[in-house]
């Protein structure tokens, strides 16, 4: 059994989002401190995975679900152009041991955003 997280708070209801995405595997929902004028996070509902490493091994598909609503999120609140960035692991700036995505878009010319 995975550790309880934010995440499988908010997928169990527990903590309130603004849902700005849902499918029967996928919720994503704006990140409560963004880096750039879009970022959204877009997270599986099983909390099986710690990192994208673990879900890449284990899920492939649910990888590609993902990042198909990371498009797909891209398209409607920004022009389709987006950085999408996956942590992986606490040097690497991951804090939430529940695999999720970062969708950035509307990111100022010339500046790289990042954790």
């Amino acid at each position: 059994m995975a550790e309880e997280t934010v995440f499988s708070k908010i997928v169990a209801g527990e903590i309130p989002v603004e849902k700005l995405a849902e499918t029967d595997r996928v919720i994503a929902f704006p990140d409560i401190n963004p880096q750039a004028p879009v970022h959204i996070l877009v997270i599986p509902k099983t909390s099986e995975y710690a990192d994208v490493t673990a879900l890449a091994a284990g899920d492939p598909e649910l990888l590609a679900e993902m990042v198909a609503v990371a498009k797909q999120l891209a398209e409607s609140h920004a022009d389709g152009e987006y950085r999408l960035i996956f942590n992986n692991g606490a040097h690497a700036g991951q804090t939430v041991f529940h695999v999720h995505a970062h969708v950035l878009a509307n990111i100022e010319q010339g500046k790289l955003v990042g954790f």
